[in-house]
């Protein structure tokens, strides 16, 4: 009975040192490759030079991966904008201006309408009223001056007749003609009212002339943001719109005050005729004249 305790002892240690010989399978840290040193005996020459050649694959890939990215990088196209975004920018900048004087002031913006739209301008109740705000009148006339600045200055562009390549800097020439010409005008009826002893006729031409020029900027509005914008045919029906509207209002202007003229002098229409083209036509011509000699 020890004889055979003996062997089965014997053949289990040997059972046990035959399982701990067999190596297990050894899985390196990239997936693609391993090693399987089962039923071979280990040696760490040749798991080390394994271990070498996997850093220094990797080590390549990484090197690849960043020289890549940096030429890419160096390679890649800059976008640049080169569109219409200043005059975007201003054209919201005149809506949102637009606005805010709406908002401000509503009370004169009804009044204004009232005016515009009623047959009975020789009451001086509504003159007296719009008289009595001379903030929105005189903001009012500023965003004529900067819509029809703008207008002049698109004109000029498609037709060829700029004064100057700086497309901004034309139009500041353009409001500071425009001003020049109504500062000129407004002192000029004054004087001429004063030394003519006409004032009361005088005064009711001024105000209908500001009036319609605020009509006219408000007009306009819409028509700047086709003509920057927009492509023929769109421009050009656009552009022919904006005349027809501006002729309305023009010769709305000159009816209202051929009625004024006649109440307050004795005043032809051919006479009212020339005075039209002296001081509304020509001045705007040999301005633009002087202003082509010039630059």
């Amino acid at each position: 009975m020890i004889s055979v305790f003996v062997s089965a002892q014997a053949d289990s240690i040997s059972f046990k040192s035959d399982t701990s010989k067999k190596a297990p399978v050894h899985l390196l840290m990239d997936s693609t490759i391993f090693i399987d040193t089962s039923g071979l005996p280990l040696d760490s020459t040749v798991v080390s030079d394994s271990l070498q050649n996997l850093i220094d694959d990797s080590l390549a890939k990484k090197e690849i991966f960043k020289t890549v990215v940096i030429d890419e990088s160096k390679s890649g196209i800059i976008k640049k904008f080169t569109g219409k975004e200043d005059l975007f920018y201003f054209l919201i900048f005149l809506l949102m201006l637009f606005g805010l004087l709406r908002i401000a002031f509503a009370k004169y913006f009804n009044d204004l309408f009232r005016v515009f739209f009623r047959t009975t301008l020789k009451q001086n109740q509504m003159r007296e009223q719009l008289l009595q705000s001379p903030l929105p009148s005189v903001l009012m006339n500023c965003f004529y001056v900067l819509s029809i600045g703008m207008y002049i200055n698109f004109l000029l562009v498609n037709y060829e007749l700029s004064l100057v390549d700086n497309f901004w800097l034309q139009y500041i020439y353009c409001m500071a003609a425009i001003s020049f010409i109504y500062i000129v005008k407004f002192l000029g009826l004054k004087l001429t009212g004063w030394i003519f002893n006409m004032y009361e006729a005088t005064e009711s031409y001024i105000f209908i002339v500001f009036i319609i020029n605020k009509m006219l900027g408000m007009m306009l509005l819409p028509f700047l943001v086709l003509l920057a914008f927009t492509s023929n045919p769109i421009f050009y029906n656009s552009m022919i719109l904006s005349w027809f509207g501006i002729g309305l209002l023009l010769g709305y202007r000159t009816i209202l005050s051929i009625g004024i003229a006649r109440n307050e002098i004795k005043l032809k229409v051919f006479h009212f005729i020339l005075y039209i083209f002296a001081f509304e036509v020509i001045p705007l011509l040999l301005i633009y004249k002087l202003l082509l000699i010039v630059f």
